[in-house]
């Protein structure tokens, strides 16, 4: 079934109304027309089950047929913070996140990142991951929006770490790993768990200052094995790991 995210504020008097480009996108590229049956998704995890009944050169209206309330996603939260490669990649990761279920994501720039100022991520870059968190939301049919912070510096993700109850960060090491992903998702099993953070490095990882600093906060790394894996790879396999042990 086709499904697409809409503004709340769209929504009146039962029914859904349409216009600029998600008019075109509906009408011109999806070509639905009246009698065309689909889902709508807005914020407060519900999905409206709508019939347009009207298409015109401006505007379109769906009638509601039913309501119903999507599932918001188990605990604990799966976070990521990543150190921000190329954007291409970057956007890789955004839409896979989005359908393994991670509950937000947030950038950051490091010693080996490939971003290496925060001035460089553009309004326009941060448009285009709102439109591919959209996008995989209605491909995936998620309740809500996957936020994706503002980019910070090293020094201030490490400041936000851990400060809520419940809270537990694993940062990714391709060097000596001191326990295995898997090893410490386990662990974490059996505590009181409400939200973890997956901290994963770019393409050329942490530099030694880093996992020193990460350490001296009682962040040890883990590993996801002796082979060295791209960013984007890392990403989707910690996501994945994490998804499958404590939702699966």
């Amino acid at each position: 079934m086709r499904r697409y995210w809409i503004d709340k504020s769209q929504i009146e008097s039962e029914c859904v109304e349409f216009s600029g480009d998600q008019l075109h996108h509906l009408r011109d590229v999806c070509r639905l027309q009246v009698g065309s049956k689909f889902e709508v998704l807005f914020e407060d995890s519900k999905a409206h089950f709508v019939e347009m009944t009207e298409v015109d050169k401006k505007h379109a209206r769906a009638k509601i047929l039913e309501t119903r309330v999507i599932p918001a996603l188990p605990a604990p939260a799966i976070n990521l913070a990543i150190s921000l490669p190329r954007f291409q990649k970057m956007d890789t990761i955004v839409e896979k996140a989005v359908e393994l279920g991670v509950g937000q994501i947030t950038p950051f720039v490091s010693d080996f990142s490939f971003v290496k100022s925060l001035s460089k991520v553009s309004p326009n870059k941060k448009e285009r991951w709102s439109k591919i968190v959209k996008s995989a939301t209605q491909q995936t049919g998620r309740g809500s929006l996957m936020p994706v912070s503002e980019p910070v510096t090293f020094e201030v993700l490490l400041a936000g770490l851990n400060r809520v109850e419940g809270a537990k960060c694993l940062f990714l090491y391709e060097g000596q790993g001191e326990i295995s992903l898997k090893k410490a998702l386990e662990g974490l099993q059996r505590e009181k768990v409400d939200e973890i953070w997956l901290i994963i490095g770019s393409e050329g990882g942490f530099s030694d200052q880093e996992v020193d600093m990460m350490r001296e906060r009682s962040h040890s790394p883990v590993t996801l094995g002796d082979q060295v894996l791209r960013v984007e790879t890392a990403c989707i396999a910690a996501a994945s790991m994490a998804h499958y042990q404590f939702r699966m």
